[in-house]
């Protein structure tokens, strides 16, 4: 039983191991740099401080983006209030 213990474990920590770095992988690509959060937090317009609160940093850092590249971000359309 013991020898069976000495040869499972290692071989489970080490498969283990190689998932984690797959998952730590993927994260390292999808994260946001430290940097880009604090130029954001340093001079984020109203509307991109509100898509942060709302959809969250992906959203509101790719709002900061298209504006420091020049781009239009795309309106929301007003809402449009039907009369009763």
């Amino acid at each position: 039983m013991a020898a069976w213990f000495v040869l499972v474990v290692p071989l489970i920590v080490m498969f283990f191991a190689l998932f984690m770095e797959r998952v730590e992988d993927r994260l390292r690509h999808v994260a946001v740099q430290e940097d880009e959060v604090e130029e954001f937090l340093e001079k984020a317009r109203p509307d991109e401080v509100r898509a942060l609160y709302g959809h969250g940093i992906g959203r509101a850092l790719e709002l900061f983006r298209l504006r420091r590249l020049g781009g239009r971000a795309p309106r929301r359309p007003r809402r449009v209030r039907s009369r009763p």
